[in-house]
C-alpha cells in the first residue's frame, strides 16, 4: 500500500485533488452528523405537546432539508473530483509502466509473454484506481464521520463512545489476521490468469497457425484448464473470506448489543431524554453502517495490494544497460566496427567466447554458422540490446558502452527477418524511423525499395491501413516497406537479417534489388539466409562453437575446405542431404 501512496505523493496534481476531495468529504460528513442532533431536538420539542413551537420544529425541518441539499452538492462535487483523480492516476500509472518497460533489458522480454505483461498492467491499474477512488469517495468520509460522531457521542456518554471506539481495533486485528492467507489465494489466481492471458494473446496473434493445424480445441482446452484452476482457487478463497467476515460481524453485533442496551437503560432511568436516546441511536447507526461496509473496503484493499504486486515488482526492476554518467554521442565518420575478446552468455549458457573480428568501413560481411551459434547475438550486442560479460565493441574507435544508447542506435539501421510492421498506414510505417520526413522523401525511399509502384496502386496509396503486423500485405510487400523504413533512417551501419527465403522469385528479385541500393555506401552485416547473398559480400565470417572460425572473401573460403566450401559443395550433391544440411545453417540454396 505504501507504493500506491508513494505514487500519489510524487504526483503533485493528484495530491491537490486528494486535498480538495478531503475538504468536500469533511463537509459531507458534517452535514450528515447534524441529522441525529436536529432529529433529537425536534423530538424533545414535539414531546411538549401543545406547548411545542411550530416555528422551531419548522426551522429544524428546513435545516434538515438544507443539510440534505448541501450534502448532495458536496458529495457529487467530491465524487466528480474523485473520478478525475482516478482517471489521471490511471494515465500516470500506465505511462510510468510503459516508460519503464521501454528501458528494461531485452532479457526481460525474452522470458515474458506480451499477453502477461499487458494483463498485469490492466489488472494492477484497475485495482489501484478502484482503491484510490474508494479511498477518496468512501474511506475519508467514513473516517471523518466516525471521528465526529464519536466526539458528539462522548459529549452525551463517554462509556458509549468507548464501546463504539473498541470496534476498530477488534475489527482491524481480526482482518489482518486473515489477510495474508487471502492474498496467497489471490496470487495463485493471478498467476493462472496471466498464463491464460499470455496464451490467449499468442493464439490470437497467430490465429492462422492455429486454424491451419486445426488446434482450436487445443487452445481452448489450455485456456479452460487455466481458468478452471482460477475458479477452483476462488472457492476456498471466497469460503475463507466469508467465514472470517461472518466472525467479524458476530463480534461487532455483540458490541452493538452492549451499546444499545446501555443507551436503552440510560433512557429508561431518565439519564437521557427521548430526543437524546434517538440521537445516540442514530449516531450509533451512522457508525454501524460504515463499519459493516468496511468488509467491502477491506476486500478492495487486499485486492489492490495483491493485484498490484506484479506492477510494483516490474517497476522495481533495474535496467541492466544504462548510459554511463559521462556518456557522449557516437560520431560515425567511417563505420569501422571492432569486436575485441567479446564473450556472452544467456543465463550462464555460453553463446560467444572470445570473439575478435574487424569489419572495415563500407564493406558487406556475412555471418555464417549453424542455428544457435550466436549470429543474431553478435548484432544484438552491437546495438547494446545485451551487454557482453567480457570484452568491448568499438565503432570508429569509440567504445559503444561509453556512448549514449540513443546515438548508437541512431547510427544503425536494421531490416529484420520478420519485417515487424505496426498497425496503421504505410506512411506511418515508413516514417517510423523518421517521423518528421516529408512526403517527397517517403516516396523517394519507397521507389528505391521497389515499393512505390504497388503502394500507388492501392486505393488510398500511402494512407492505406495495413492491419496488425501488416497482415493485409504480402511477404515481399512488407519486406520492401521495411527496407524503405531503413533507407529513410539513412544510418551509416546496416544490419540485415534477410527474409527472402520464403518469397516467390519475383518478390525476391525486387527485394534483393532494393537491398543492393540500401547497402550502398554503408557498413553492412548480413545474417545470411541465402547462398546467393553470401556469394556477393566482401567478406564471410564463420561462427562455430561460439568462436570466430574462418574469415575471408567468398573466393578465398570457396577453396579453404571449411564451412563455406562445404555449403557450396552441397549444391552439387544429393538434394535431400543438401536441404537438410542447409537448414542446419538457416540457409536456402
Amino acid at each position: 500500500m505504501k507504493n500506491i501512496f508513494r505514487i500519489l505523493g510524487s504526483a503533485k496534481q493528484l495530491w491537490r485533488y486528494y486535498v480538495v476531495i478531503s475538504i468536500f468529504t469533511i463537509l459531507v460528513s458534517i452535514t450528515g452528523l447534524l441529522y441525529p442532533l436536529l432529529s433529537g431536538w425536534a423530538i424533545d420539542e414535539i414531546r411538549k405537546g401543545s406547548g411545542a413551537s411550530i416555528m422551531y420544529v419548522s426551522v429544524i425541518a428546513g435545516a434538515i432539508f438544507a443539510l440534505d441539499l448541501l450534502g448532495n452538492i458536496f458529495s457529487n462535487i467530491g465524487g466528480y473530483l474523485g473520478d478525475q483523480m482516478t482517471t489521471k492516476l490511471n494515465k500516470i500509472l500506465s505511462l510510468r509502466y510503459y516508460e519503464h518497460l521501454m528501458i528494461l533489458p531485452q532479457r526481460y522480454f525474452d522470458t515474458e509473454l506480451s499477453g502477461k505483461i499487458i494483463n498485469r498492467l490492466n489488472r494492477s491499474i484497475t485495482q489501484i484506481t478502484n482503491f484510490m477512488q474508494m479511498m477518496s469517495n468512501n474511506f475519508l468520509q467514513f473516517i471523518f464521520s466516525t471521528i465526529f460522531a464519536l466526539i458528539i457521542v462522548a459529549f452525551y456518554s463517554v462509556p458509549i463512545a468507548l464501546l463504539l471506539l473498541s470496534i476498530y481495533p477488534v475489527y482491524i486485528w481480526m482482518t489482518f489476521r486473515s489477510s495474508s492467507k487471502w492474498q496467497k489465494y489471490q496470487k495463485k489466481k493471478n498467476l493462472h490468469i496471466d498464463i491464460a492471458s499470455g496464451r490467449f494473446a499468442e493464439a490470437i496473434s497467430q490465429v492462422k497457425v492455429v486454424k491451419s493445424f486445426i488446434q482450436e480445441k487445443r487452445e481452448l482446452k489450455f485456456f479452460d484448464q487455466q481458468m478452471t484452476t482460477v475458479v477452483d482457487t476462488n472457492k476456498p478463497q471466497s469460503s475463507f473470506w466469508h467465514r472470517r467476515d461472518a466472525e467479524r460481524r458476530v463480534v461487532l453485533s455483540l458490541i452493538f448489543l452492549a451499546v444499545y442496551m446501555y443507551i436503552f437503560i440510560l433512557g429508561a432511568n431518565g439519564s437521557l431524554s427521548p430526543g437524546q436516546v434517538v440521537a445516540l441511536i442514530l449516531y450509533a447507526m451512522q457508525i454501524r453502517i460504515p463499519i459493516f461496509t468496511i468488509s467491502f473496503m477491506v476486500e478492495n484493499t487486499q485486492r489492490a495490494i495483491a493485484d498490484s504486486n506484479d506492477y510494483f515488482e516490474i517497476m522495481s526492476l533495474e535496467p541492466q544497460i544504462e548510459d554511463v554518467d559521462n556518456a557522449t554521442d557516437l560520431v560515425v565518420s567511417k563505420g569501422d566496427i571492432q569486436f575485441k575478446d567479446v564473450s556472452f552468455a544467456y543465463d550462464k549458457n555460453s553463446v560467444l567466447s572470445g570473439i575478435n573480428l574487424t569489419i572495415a568501413p563500407n564493406t558487406k560481411i556475412a555471418l555464417v554458422g549453424e542455428s544457435g551459434e550466436g549470429k543474431t547475438t553478435i548484432t544484438n550486442l552491437l546495438m547494446r540490446l545485451y551487454e557482453p560479460q567480457e570484452g568491448q565493441i568499438f565503432i570508429d574507435d569509440q567504445p559503444i558502452d561509453s556512448v549514449t544508447q540513443n546515438s548508437l542506435r541512431k547510427n544503425i539501421a536494421v531490416v529484420f527477418q520478420d519485417p515487424a510492421l505496426f498497425s496503421g498506414t504505410i506512411y506511418e510505417n515508413i516514417t517510423y524511423s523518421n517521423p518528421n520526413s516529408s512526403q517527397e522523401n517517403v516516396e523517394r525511399v519507397a521507389k528505391a525499395a521497389n515499393a512505390h509502384e504497388f503502394i500507388s496502386k492501392l486505393e488510398k496509396g500511402y494512407m492505406t491501413e495495413i492491419g496488425e503486423h501488416g497482415l493485409k500485405l504480402s511477404g515481399g510487400q512488407k519486406q520492401r516497406i521495411a527496407i524503405a523504413r531503413a533507407l529513410l533512417k539513412d544510418a551509416p551501419i546496416l544490419i540485415l537479417d534477410e527474409a527472402t527465403s520464403s518469397l516467390d522469385s519475383k518478390s525476391e528479385a525486387m527485394v534483393q534489388d532494393a537491398l543492393k541500393r540500401l547497402m550502398k555506401g554503408r557498413t553492412t552485416i548480413i545474417i545470411a539466409h541465402r547462398l546467393s547473398t553470401i556469394q556477393h559480400v566482401d567478406q564471410i565470417i564463420t561462427i562455430a562453437n561460439g568462436k570466430v572460425g574462418e574469415v575471408g572473401s567468398p573466393e578465398e573460403l570457396a577453396i579453404s575446405g571449411g564451412i563455406y566450401e562445404q555449403l557450396l559443395n552441397l549444391q552439387m550433391g544429393d538434394p535431400d542431404t543438401r536441404k537438410k544440411r542447409l537448414r542446419e545453417y538457416e540457409i536456402a540454396g
